[in-house]
């Protein structure tokens, strides 16, 4: 009998927890911008040239992000930016080499760097509720209480005791 009178109230709190969580989900957490691999612009695309070396690629575009065993006269460059409230980004550039000299590259529409920049700044801010009341409404609060008068502290002593005691 001891049990039958505490599940109700149990299942109360249970309901009303779960009441208080569907009423929260209308707030997102913040969602830290997410920056994945190399970011090769269209200024970087744009200085390779057929008969490069390794070396001259690599300074122009950085270290390639997949540099395969098994295909070593590719190099892939790949990039994923995920924002809050953005579609993620991805891109893709792939270099071909023939011995050490650029063959040829492949890559999808590349951003410029001014355009680049200007997308890391774009987020989406959720809109903010308008917390206001009518003047209709303000007369139906009641009327804040008066705040307490401060006491006056009471006077320091002349001379404080001694942290140790005096040795005698």
């Amino acid at each position: 009998m001891f049990i039958f009178h505490r599940a109700p109230g149990r299942l109360g709190l249970a309901l009303l927890f779960g009441a208080a969580l569907s009423a929260c989900s209308f707030l997102t957490p913040y969602r830290v911008p997410v920056v994945q691999g190399n970011v090769v612009t269209r200024e970087q695309a744009g200085a390779l040239r057929p008969g490069m070396s390794r070396i001259q690629v690599r300074d122009i575009l950085g270290t390639p992000l997949l540099a395969s065993v098994f295909h070593a006269d590719r190099w892939d460059y790949v990039f994923t930016l995920k924002q809050q409230g953005v579609e993620p980004q991805a891109r893709r550039v792939t270099v071909y080499f023939k011995g050490d000299v650029l063959e040829r590259f492949e890559a999808d529409a590349l951003p410029s760097e001014t355009e680049f920049v200007a997308s890391l700044g774009r987020q989406v801010t959720p809109k903010v509720p308008v917390l206001e009341a009518a003047q209709e409404k303000l007369q139906e609060f009641p009327a804040p209480a008066p705040a307490p008068q401060a006491q006056p502290l009471p006077p320091l002593p002349a001379s404080y005791p001694p942290l140790e005691p005096t040795a005698r």
